[in-house]
């Protein structure tokens, strides 16, 4: 749910007439307020979870935000994390949240599109939360392949992903029908606003991080919960670029 802090209706309404980048320079001094973060409880079960992998020197938060993931990688990183976004709003946010100085490994903030990202092989971890939906399907092996150049052989790009609602229930019908009126928003209004929530499917997901180089497990994160049928209701995917150990030694 919206805080009182939270942006208002007007707000979400120019934000949504916006384009992707614009839209999120405009809410990020509101955003932390907004359901779109990612919950503490989510982020502590992905530490829990990677910090089992390790252990990591330098991590990568890719599309961080605010700087949720980033926060998750001064837990699990002893030499280095770096943020990259490609909305400056939501950098400046970022910064402030994680002031130079503070005890911890070193952080850094990158703009630049995840499409193409600016470094060379060198995290042995890369994370992301929350933000694929704004990638359109044609564009996520691209995405995939990118954070494989960015990691050492031997390093690990994790991410949560979530168990689709079951088919006519509540959840599933407010996904399907928030997808279907971006649809609608982006054929009839210019610049695009990218968000969809049903086109990242886990099948689909693993073949092009396959495709892509990676090598990929996945892990339960059952303390978020399980379906009626005992699965998980989160998984934790884990794609490794296979090579030699890390300098870490995982």
């Amino acid at each position: 749910m919206f805080t009182k802090q939270g942006p208002t209706v007007r707000e979400l309404a120019v934000q949504a007439l916006s384009s992707t980048e614009r839209g999120y320079d405009l809410l990020a001094p509101k955003f932390d307020e907004t359901p779109y973060r990612t919950p503490d409880r989510v982020l502590d079960a992905v530490t829990r979870a990677v910090c089992e992998l390790g252990p990591f020197d330098t991590g990568l938060d890719v599309c961080c935000g605010t700087g949720a993931g980033v926060g998750v990688l001064r837990q699990l990183c002893r030499e280095r994390a770096v943020g990259v976004d490609f909305s400056a709003g939501m950098l400046a946010e970022a910064r402030g949240a994680f002031p130079p100085g503070n005890e911890g490994p070193a952080v850094h903030w990158v703009r630049a599109d995840a499409r193409s990202l600016p470094f060379a092989p060198s995290f042995d971890l890369a994370l992301s939360f929350g933000a694929f939906g704004h990638f359109l399907p044609a564009e996520r092996f691209g995405l995939f392949a990118e954070v494989y150049g960015s990691l050492r052989p031997g390093g690990q790009f994790v991410f949560p992903l979530g168990a689709p609602p079951p088919v006519g229930s509540r959840a599933y019908w407010s996904l399907f029908g928030f997808d279907a009126a971006m649809r609608v928003r982006n054929a009839l209004w210019r610049p695009r606003f990218v968000m969809y929530y049903r086109t990242f499917r886990l099948g689909d997901v693993l073949e092009d991080l396959t495709q892509a180089g990676f090598v990929v497990r996945l892990l339960p994160l059952t303390e978020l919960g399980l379906r009626p049928d005992g699965s998980p209701r989160a998984r934790l995917v884990v794609a490794t670029r296979e090579g030699r150990d890390m300098p870490g030694g995982s």
